[in-house]
């Protein structure tokens, strides 16, 4: 594992709110980041936490990640309200592809 601190983060929040074996399922056979964030946003973590593990997610090669961003790639937060600082989702905005919704970015564990 390149990045276990991140890896346990999401598997924990993802067997939190799923079970284990559901977990183990959305993390083989792959998931949405949408699902990954609403796990991450039900955990007992700050929202900062949880932000920078949305991000931590997509950077971390122990992921594969759909479609492949390995261009250059930029996020933008979505907020609770406009004068909030509570991250309630994420699109992943890119230069030669456009935007992406959390909803529409896979994510599976590799296995090494």
């Amino acid at each position: 594992m390149r990045d276990p601190h991140t890896v346990a983060a999401i598997v924990g929040a993802l067997r939190s709110l799923h079970g284990d074996d559901t977990a183990r399922t959305m993390l083989t056979n792959g998931t949405t980041l949408a699902v990954v964030i609403d796990a991450l946003l039900r955990s007992p973590i700050t929202n900062r936490d949880a932000a920078r593990l949305m991000i931590g997610v997509l950077r971390s090669r122990d992921f594969i990640v759909t479609p492949d961003f390995s261009g250059t790639w930029h996020v933008k937060y979505v907020y609770e309200n406009p004068k909030s600082l509570n991250v309630v989702d994420l699109n992943v905005i890119t230069l030669d592809r456009g935007t992406f919704a959390s909803t529409d970015i896979r994510l599976s564990l590799q296995v090494h």
